[in-house]
């Protein structure tokens, strides 16, 4: 059985022709992306958002908020470390290099950043560039892929991924995370999306899949600059603009001031 069987077929051809001329860059949007039976596997065994917060770990920052993510495999149930294991193998790393047009693919064994995934009602993941280097393996972030396994979702839940242009004025695009649909884009220093604020029911969680794609060689046209997350506010949050992240931000380099003269003084 190969690997590729756990996903339905996709029309190479007509997925090419539409992502390599999407603005504001390419992205992509693919329903019933696994077999029927698969998802439903997936599916049924989610943790629960009390168990998923016993697993890994949970943001709260102004820019992600009552977002959990697991990126320990050996914490995932067998069908979740099943899809993990799909994704990372050599046939869906050929098959992503034809449909996304780059070379030499890298799956990360780590998930950094990635795996299992759940928020909360009152939790938002503000638009972001990711970060685009990893200094150890020395390898440049490609890709992103985000399934998702929602059912009956609703659209007044919120929870949209959404995509936007490099300065954040625009919105090119909105997907509701609904069950099993994939989600993905190649990223770069434009790929700016977020997840907008979730209104579900306090008992609804958002769940979803997400796995990241490196390569070593440099993407075309990189600079040298490496960054971590960039986060930028919507047109229509002014106060987190001006006041909110801003605020986070000198809290972020007091910190840091406070670590290093403690550190100089410990070494006195």
């Amino acid at each position: 059985m190969s690997e590729l069987d756990l996903i339905n077929p996709i029309d190479i051809s007509e997925f090419k022709n539409k992502f390599q001329n999407i603005e504001p860059f390419p992205h992509f949007c693919i329903d019933n992306f696994l077999t029927e039976a698969f998802a439903n596997e997936v599916y049924e065994s989610f943790p629960s958002y009390s168990e998923s917060k016993q697993l890994g770990k949970e943001f709260s920052s102004v820019n992600q908020k009552r977002k959990i993510q697991i990126c320990d495999d050996e914490k995932f149930p067998p069908p979740i470390k099943k899809l993990s294991n799909m994704l990372s193998s050599p046939e869906f790393l050929n098959l992503l290099e034809n449909l996304m047009g780059v070379d030499d693919l890298i799956a990360d064994p780590g998930l950094m950043g990635g795996g299992i995934h759940e928020t909360n009602s009152g939790g938002h993941l503000d638009v972001h560039i990711d970060f685009n280097y990893i200094e150890q393996q020395q390898w440049h972030r490609r890709l992103n892929i985000l399934i998702y396994f929602n059912k009956d979702w609703k659209e007044e839940y919120g929870g949209y991924l959404d995509i936007w242009d490099k300065d954040v004025k625009k919105n090119y695009g909105s997907f509701a995370p609904v069950f099993n649909r994939a989600c993905g884009f190649l990223t770069s220093e434009i790929s700016y999306h977020g997840v907008t604020p979730l209104t579900c029911p306090a008992d609804v969680m958002r769940k979803s899949f997400a796995t990241y794609f490196y390569t070593k060689k440099a993407p075309e046209g990189w600079d040298g600059t490496k960054h971590s997350t960039v986060f930028k506010a919507r047109p229509d949050e002014w106060k987190k603009k001006n006041i909110l992240m801003p605020y986070e931000k000198s809290g972020r380099y007091l910190k840091k001031g406070i670590n290093i003269v403690k550190k100089a003084v410990i070494k006195k």
